[in-house]
């Protein structure tokens, strides 16, 4: 029996680099896209196609405040969804790309983007 699309899909936004770095950022809270681009050094149109994918797939939501659009991780649909997303800090703080990411998460959210 094959997965259903939305698992697919899933496994597909954790396949990409790019896309597992927003979502480990993403486990840490609520981001604006200048915090993202901010971190990964990419350019909003990248950062923007890569969010689309992940809400695409169900696991990102965004929250609009005039011009500026808030993403989140999105609230698990499932046991499937719950443990994948599980594994952004429990699997994932150990890869020294992404804690590097984290620590200049933390850097950006001082100074602050507006």
């Amino acid at each position: 029996m094959s997965a259903s699309p939305s698992i697919d899909r899933m496994f597909k936004a954790f396949a990409d680099g790019t896309r597992l770095r927003v979502l480990h950022l993403l486990a840490k809270g609520e981001l604006c896209v200048c915090d993202i681009m901010a971190v990964l050094g990419a350019p909003q149109p990248k950062v923007s196609r890569h969010l689309s994918y992940l809400k695409r797939a169900g696991l990102v939501t965004v929250r609009r405040e005039g011009a500026w659009r808030h993403y989140s991780l999105a609230r698990p649909t499932g046991t499937f969804h719950e443990r994948l997303v599980g594994c952004l800090d429990a699997c994932l703080d150990e890869v020294p790309a992404l804690r590097r990411d984290a620590a200049k998460l933390a850097a950006v959210r001082r100074k602050g983007c507006r």
